[in-house]
């Protein structure tokens, strides 16, 4: 494994508004090791949105490069990348993005039907994720009838399912008060420790300041 996971260099997406160019990422470097925790910060507007996406291999950059794992994935067609995001990237959304008619362990499934598993084989896993996130009570419940705080601890579990080797998690405090976003910040520390290299979107400076190492967006520039 290369000792960086992430390796952004000279990193740049435009996109054309009628005759404007907006500019939403420029000349964006940045390094992430194996196993490190780490935030991008910056206001409304400052290009996170768009940086994730391109951490998530959502989107393409316009120039530069994106090695992930040591692979260039700056050009790949959707098909390759959605295989690279099956298999390599964890998201965890502040909204959650859980699937309300499935229950705690079938929404840990879900990553895992691309896998290959077996029924038996993806049962067992969801059930290991489930209790390290502390949801073994709540298994057979429907994100309805679960707190902001639980929702949240599913989506966590589920970005793990596959065994990703980056997860990136969306203001994942946003949507939840201070104690349970605490919490939640806590769990994502857990898992830091276990080996997981983290990154954190977000605008809240309490979360950017319990990474090891924290950018800062502007005009869709970053800087540490």
């Amino acid at each position: 494994m290369p000792e960086n996971i992430v390796e952004l260099q000279n990193l740049s997406k435009f996109y054309r508004m009628g005759d404007t160019t907006v500019k939403a990422l420029q000349n964006v470097d940045m390094a992430v090791r194996s196993g490190e925790m780490v935030a991008v910060m910056g206001p409304s507007g400052s290009g996170k949105s768009t940086m994730l996406n391109m951490l998530g291999c959502l989107d393409r950059p316009t120039e530069g490069c994106y090695l992930l794992d040591g692979h260039d994935v700056s050009g790949l067609d959707d098909n390759r990348l959605s295989e690279v995001r099956c298999s390599k990237i964890g998201f965890i959304f502040q909204s959650y993005n859980l699937i309300a008619q499935l229950n705690v362990v079938e929404n840990i499934e879900v990553p895992l039907f691309y896998k290959g598993l077996s029924e038996r084989e993806s049962r067992e896993r969801a059930l290991k994720l489930a209790e390290l996130v502390g949801l073994e009570k709540r298994l057979w419940h429907q994100p309805l009838q679960l707190s902001g705080g639980e929702r949240q601890r599913v989506g966590i579990a589920r970005s793990m399912a596959s065994d990703p080797l980056l997860l990136l998690a969306d203001e994942p405090t946003g949507n939840l008060d201070s104690k349970t976003g605490a919490d939640i910040l806590a769990l994502l520390h857990d898992l830091h420790q276990r080996g997981a290299t983290l990154i954190v979107v977000t605008h809240d400076a309490e979360v950017g300041a319990q990474c090891q190492k924290t950018f800062h967006m502007s005009d869709g520039r970053l800087g540490a």
